[in-house]
């Protein structure tokens, strides 16, 4: 819902624009995100990618650096 509620602020602002400029700025971001929505778009770009080893790699390289703790790095 508070999608829905910015959406109808942002047609408000927009009815208040006398700038044609500015208008057409809007314009071109809308028509940009008709050509490449990033929502969703992107994540599914990298699903699945990766085979199960190198997930399960990427795993454990990530488990093995979080637990390591450098004292030295605190100071």
């Amino acid at each position: 819902m508070y999608g829905e509620a910015k959406k109808l602020h942002l047609i408000e602002e927009i009815l208040k624009i006398e700038n044609d400029a500015v208008l057409d700025e809007v314009e071109n971001v809308i028509n940009r995100n008709k050509l490449h929505p990033l929502i969703g778009s992107r994540f599914k770009e990298f699903s699945g990618i990766w085979s199960t080893e190198e997930a399960d790699e990427i795993k454990r390289i990530i488990a093995e650096s979080s637990e390591q703790i450098n004292p030295d790095d605190w100071k």
